[in-house]
């Protein structure tokens, strides 16, 4: 996105995921994506990533459902039953792909399901995808036949 002076705006995106390898995968394709300018910042618990969404509302939230403390399910319910987080894009990043955990994301409300991908191009692309949606301007809630995003 970019602003009325043509330069890219930068977009803070929150990342929570407990693995260090994941985080670095996901970090190298956001370092490669160019249409966008992020800061990256990663909780890497639940309980963590509470905290820092009461010190700093993010443009873009990446939700690891598997975590330490509290796990994605139990902050996904938390955030969407706090109104401030009303306009929060929610974006799960798993690797979890069951339909059972793929339902349950999207009756609680969560925006997209991004499964993790085996390679970095393939997370490249599906970042890509996610960054082209205008989220300031509008919440994307797909029907489920969309809701699964993929390379």
């Amino acid at each position: 996105m970019t602003n009325s002076n043509g330069t890219k705006e930068l977009t803070y995106v929150l990342l929570a995921e407990d693995d260090d390898d994941d985080y670095l995968i996901f970090s190298l394709a956001v370092d490669d994506i160019t249409s966008v300018r992020v800061e990256l910042k990663r909780a890497e618990n639940g309980d963590i990533l509470m905290r820092l969404l009461d010190e700093r509302h993010p443009d873009l939230l990446f939700l690891d459902l598997l975590m330490p403390c509290k796990d994605g399910r139990q902050c996904i319910r938390e955030i969407r039953s706090n109104s401030k987080f009303d306009s929060l894009p929610i974006i799960v990043y798993s690797s979890m792909s069951d339909l059972e955990s793929i339902e349950f994301c999207y009756r609680e409300g969560t925006n997209l399901y991004a499964r993790k991908p085996s390679s970095l191009s393939d997370l490249k692309s599906i970042l890509e995808k996610i960054f082209a949606m205008d989220w300031k301007r509008m919440l994307y809630y797909p029907p489920m036949s969309q809701f699964v995003i993929n390379s």
